[in-house]
């Protein structure tokens, strides 16, 4: 028979693992808002028509890395327990990126090289796009958007400035306020230069 202090001990283990659980759901819901929210970001339809993101797949991919990394770059900087929201944004970003491969009926085996492949790209994007930002580089910045999400066509001045633009609203957002209200992208239909925008109407 178990004595009345094991009898609070086990309660209070429960205790303790129903709570840990509930924040761990918590921690995963708003880490899912906040995936949702930064996906409705990359399909605003201004990027395309406006910035000239080509609509196809790889297009939609390249728009949905450029704004999961800019909200990783900001997470990244601020205190705990930020950089494991970042961690787990990241997981959840791959886990849809799997899920949308093999909704395209690629089998396992290639599930797992093309993931390799996403997996490079991505971290070799954000590695670049960090270090132009960091530098205030504009022409590096323009010069990796044109190369990597614009497929080298157009010369990426619009897309550079709302990257710019989002970067800075995103500084002044603390962990509560990107996961609340979600990240302070602007619109993007304001940073398209006349070209571009003929072009989008051409």
């Amino acid at each position: 028979m178990a004595t009345l202090s094991e009898g609070v001990a086990a309660e209070g283990v429960a205790s303790m693992i129903g709570r840990l659980f509930r924040q761990a759901n918590a921690r995963r819901r708003a880490v899912e808002t906040l995936h949702v929210a930064l996906s409705m970001a990359a399909r605003r339809p201004g990027l395309y028509t406006r910035l000239g993101v080509p609509d196809t797949v790889e297009g939609r991919f390249e728009a949905l890395c450029l704004h999961a990394i800019l909200v990783l770059r900001r997470l990244n900087r601020l205190p705990a327990p930020a950089a494991e929201v970042a961690q787990d944004l990241v997981n959840s970003v791959f886990t849809q990126l799997d899920a949308s491969l093999r909704e395209l009926g690629v089998g396992d085996m290639g599930v797992s090289k093309r993931m390799k492949k996403l997996g490079a790209a991505f971290y070799g994007r954000a590695t670049g796009y960090d270090a132009a930002l960091d530098a205030g580089d504009t022409e590096a910045l323009r010069a990796a958007l044109v190369r990597n999400v614009l497929g080298s066509e157009g010369d990426g001045a619009g897309l550079a400035a709302y990257v710019q633009a989002a970067d800075e609203a995103l500084a002044g957002a603390d962990l509560d306020a990107l996961l609340g209200s979600g990240p302070p992208f602007p619109e993007p239909d304001g940073f398209a230069r006349d070209r571009e925008a003929e072009g989008a109407i051409a």
